[in-house]
């Protein structure tokens, strides 16, 4: 016998239902099919979006919502939306607005980054009590997506009421949540505008659920689509898993303006064929928001446009190229370019485009630029072969004249301060370069550059002689100016520093992982391969014994290469290499990244077994690093293969740090219930424990900020919302950044409670100690800058206080020949 009794709590009415031995309602689900829909569209006031600059204002008459948003009379003033698309689709995006002056207030539009209108009219109205609508359509991906308009004149956008957001795109199946199992809440009708015979009203506890089965007619990927409504004022998060995984750990259900007001909220989940369980768990105190509605999509779009036609230059001049490729084909459609150098990403074009015109270059200078294709579900094309693009010289010949007055104060352990009489030239002084030699430490830019800097990193007791030179945009170089040397005083720290260095071995291409085996006397060493010397051996992995002594000891089958930072990358040896002899690589294959594992018996690689596959690879942005953290578990970086969306996707392996078993199962205790164990990462390649079993990761930024994180489960890193520090809810900053050109790291170690971090670009080591147990570090000291080129591993020595260090020098970046490389031993003291 039910006893259905009526309650009232957080300003709303609900109805509990109470079961002897039971607060559960279990009905049989009911599907209701459609082949397309054109949702009703969803009103998003401005007052609730980001604003750049100007105010929410309540002036005028007839808006709707709490008020409007006035931006200040500028250009380049913007106001974003965040909008949640129920499927992948073509939006209708209803811009209402006011303009009561007498000139159109045009706005370019953007979806996601994207272009989608340039310069977009928003004629004058009557007056500013009288609105009107502007419409565009674009193509959204399945969950959130931010619109942004920007103003395109000094007067700034026109008054802004809402954004009115619809989708059109096929539909799958809808599954009432009064037909579901409840645990902790009841079936209500007190509220207008659901769907079917009523919704769910979940208790006000945390892990009040509903459970609903779906069924799926074929496995893959779809879009799980909930309908809710929030009357509230907080938002009401939820745990998601589809048949007992996680899928979306504590995903967020904001508030909607009142419970009669219902919204979606859209994650993307892999069904099983036949029958799946989904789950909405509550998180907080407040319970879940009202459910009305689980709609399971179509499958998501997975397939990544066809690779762009090779890349070109043309229009070429002392500043710009025009930068050509040919057109990529997609199943659904093309909606973006976007153009790297080097693997960061430079600029993008709409998918309707086949060339960029790229400027603000630097004259004389070669630019190596590639190309990827985008579709609206995010999903990225491999890259094109890159081309080099080599600017005019410039026919302003002329160089600034030489800094001059060089003078330091404030000197420190590991900083001073610089400062120096500006330099002139007929065009404009562009930046100036602080040097040891002709060794960049420090650049200074701006419109003019300052004539001072502040130079940190130095390392403490070390003698240095340094100069400046100023630049213009040609790249003339002026002569140098006065030099001044200076000895920083005594480290202050018991870590220790490096004493000494020399060449352990030599006649290296490219030496990307080191694992030590449990002797302590030999390390096993993988070299990553330039895969351009046809008939070349790669996948070669070496013994090296603490004299140097290097020895052949196989091969690790399969290996490929990107035409970029692909092929073997690391290698891990099992803590219980004496009884199984197991050891792990990371490498690049024809279908992906692959975790793999092999015996190794003291003299020979042998077998061949696939642990993990399906790790997208690109032509950047691969990880790749292996280590056995103290609980025994396979921990692997991987990068977002150049789709910075997924590193923000819990259900993708890419942009990740990965926990996986020895035998390549997620490892228990996992926070998503998969293999992932922290995500929000762009290119993360360092890892290493400390004292304390905590886990340092060093991570490419990509044109402002290189990253150390400590690493803490579940947690998310950023990318590609942030890059170095920032303040957004929920994201985790870094202990330490650096500008890209003074770091670029891969590899970390930790000698006496000091991490030791390799810089490629930067092309010296890095010197960073914690402070003692706590989650801070201290200042950090550079060694080595710019002597032995591109640093790329570190790795402690068992049972000393010294580490070995390897070049890349041979790559695509450093220009050596095959067998250029070293591995240099550092000691500490």
């Amino acid at each position: 016998m039910h006893l259905l009794t009526r309650i009232r709590h957080q300003g709303r009415s609900t109805f509990r239902l109470v079961a002897a031995g039971t607060v559960a309602l279990l009905v049989a689900g009911l599907l209701q099919f459609a082949q397309s829909a054109h949702a009703a569209a969803t009103r998003y006031e401005a007052e609730n979006a980001a604003v750049s600059s100007g105010a929410v204002a309540t002036n005028h008459l007839n808006y709707s919502g709490s008020g409007f948003v006035d931006t200040t009379n500028a250009g380049g003033v913007f106001v974003e939306f965040t909008v949640n698309a129920s499927t992948a689709g073509t939006a209708t995006l209803a811009f209402g607005y006011a303009n009561g002056t007498t000139s159109d207030r045009p706005a370019d539009v953007s979806v996601n980054g994207s272009a989608i209108a340039a310069a977009k009219s928003f004629p004058p109205t009557a007056d500013w009590d009288s609105w009107s609508t502007v419409t565009v359509t674009a193509p959204v991906v399945a969950g959130d997506n931010t619109v942004r308009l920007t103003a395109t004149t000094a007067n700034g956008l026109a008054n802004l009421d809402y954004l009115d957001f619809s989708v059109t795109a096929a539909t799958g199946a809808d599954y009432q949540a009064e037909d579901a199992t409840i645990s902790q809440g009841a079936i209500a009708t007190n509220h207008t505008g659901y769907t079917g015979t009523g919704f769910v009203d979940l208790t006000n506890v945390a892990g009040s659920y509903l459970q609903i089965t779906v069924s799926a007619a074929t496995a893959g990927s779809t879009s799980l689509a909930f309908r809710y409504a929030n009357g509230t004022t907080t938002d009401r998060p939820m745990t998601v898993t589809v048949n007992g995984v996680t899928i979306a750990a504590a995903l967020s259900f904001p508030p909607t303006a009142d419970w009669n007001t219902w919204a979606t909220k859209t994650v993307n989940a892999s069904l099983l064929a036949g029958t799946n369980t989904v789950r909405a768990t509550s998180n907080t105190a407040d319970g879940g928001p009202n459910l009305d509605k689980l709609t399971v999509g179509v499958a998501a779009d997975t397939q990544p446009p066809t690779t762009p036609g090779a890349a070109s230059c043309s229009g070429v001049s002392e500043s710009a190229v025009t930068l050509g490729w040919g057109a990529s084909s997609d199943n659904v459609g093309v909606v973006a370019y976007d153009l790297y150098e080097h693997g960061n990403k430079i600029g993008e074009a709409p998918g309707t485009a086949t060339s960029k015109a790229i400027t603000g270059l630097t004259a004389n200078t070669t630019y190596s630029l590639s190309v990827i294709a985008r579709d609206a579900a995010g999903n990225a094309s491999a890259a094109t072969p890159t081309v080099d693009c080599t600017t005019l010289p410039s026919s302003d010949t002329t160089a600034p004249t030489a800094p001059a007055n060089l003078t330091y104060s404030g000197l420190t352990a590991n900083a001073v301060n610089l400062s120096w009489t500006a330099s002139s030239d007929d065009t404009g002084v562009t930046a100036y370069d602080v040097r040891s030699g002709a060794t960049v430490y420090k650049t200074v830019t701006g419109a003019p550059p300052a004539a001072a800097a502040t130079l940190t990193g130095l390392a403490c007791n070390s003698p240095y002689t340094l100069n400046v030179v100023a630049r213009d945009q040609a790249g003339n170089i002026s002569a140098q100016s006065n030099s001044v040397s200076f000895t920083t005083p005594t480290c202050s720290t018991d870590g220790g520093v490096p004493s000494s260095i020399s060449a352990l071995s030599t006649g290296w291409t490219i030496p990307w992982g080191i694992a030590w085996l449990p002797d302590g006397k030999n390390a096993l060493v993988t070299e990553r391969g330039d895969f351009t010397d046809t008939g070349s051996e790669e996948g070669r992995v070496w013994k090296v014994s603490l004299d140097g002594t290097k020895t052949r000891v196989g091969t690790v089958p399969n290996v490929v290469g990107t035409t970029g930072e692909g092929g073997l990358l690391g290698v891990a040896v099992d803590p219980n290499w004496t009884a199984n002899h197991y050891v792990y690589f990371f490498h690049t294959a024809s279908e992906g990244n692959r975790i793999v594992r092999m015996t190794y018996d003291g003299t020979s690689l042998s077998g061949y077994t696939v642990l993990l596959q399906g790790i997208m690879k690109n032509k950047y942005h691969n990880g790749g690093r292996l280590a056995f953290g103290p609980d025994g578990y396979l921990y692997a970086s991987t990068g977002d293969a150049q789709t910075s969306s997924l590193a923000q996707d819990k259900t993708s392996l890419n942009g990740k740090i990965l926990r996986l078993t020895t035998a390549g199962q997620p490892a228990p205790g996992n926070p998503f219930g998969n293999y992932v164990y922290s995500y929000g990462h762009r290119n993360p390649q360092g890892m290493v424990f400390d004292r304390n079993g905590r886990l340092w990761e060093a991570e490419f930024g990509n044109s402002a900020y290189d990253e150390l994180n400590l690493i803490k489960p579940g947690n998310d890193y950023g990318w590609p919302t942030c890059e170095g520090t920032c303040s957004t809810s929920g994201m985790t900053n870094p202990k330490a950044t650096w500008p890209v050109d003074q770091a670029s790291p891969s590899g970390i170690t930790i000698v006496r409670n000091v991490i030791y971090m390799a810089a490629l670009r930067g092309e010296r080591l890095w010197r960073i100690p914690i402070s003692g147990d706590t989650e801070n570090v201290g200042a950090a000291s550079s060694y080595y800058v710019g002597t032995y080129g591109r640093l790329r591993t570190v790795s402690k020595v068992p049972g000393v206080d010294q580490f070995w260090l390897t070049t890349t020098n041979s790559d695509n970046n450093g220009g050596a020949a095959d067998g250029a490389d070293k591995i240099l031993r550092v000691t500490v003291s």
